[in-house]
């Protein structure tokens, strides 16, 4: 696995980010099937995206307050 997994995923987990959107972007980063559509919500399809684009910057949206 590369560092930028790596780094991206503990940077999101140390802001208290979505656990949906966290599992979306690693999702989306490793290219793996998106999740079933009864199972998604807006925050694992944010998260998809992102980690597709290996964008680790569009987060802060996501923050759990």
């Amino acid at each position: 696995m590369n560092e930028k997994y790596y780094a991206a995923i503990d940077k999101m987990e140390k802001a208290n980010v979505s656990r949906e959107y966290i599992v979306g972007w690693a999702s989306g980063f490793l290219n793996n099937p998106k999740l079933e559509e009864q199972r998604v919500n807006d925050a694992y399809e944010a998260g998809y995206s992102d980690g597709e684009a290996q964008n680790d910057t569009n987060f802060n949206d996501w923050v759990s307050k």
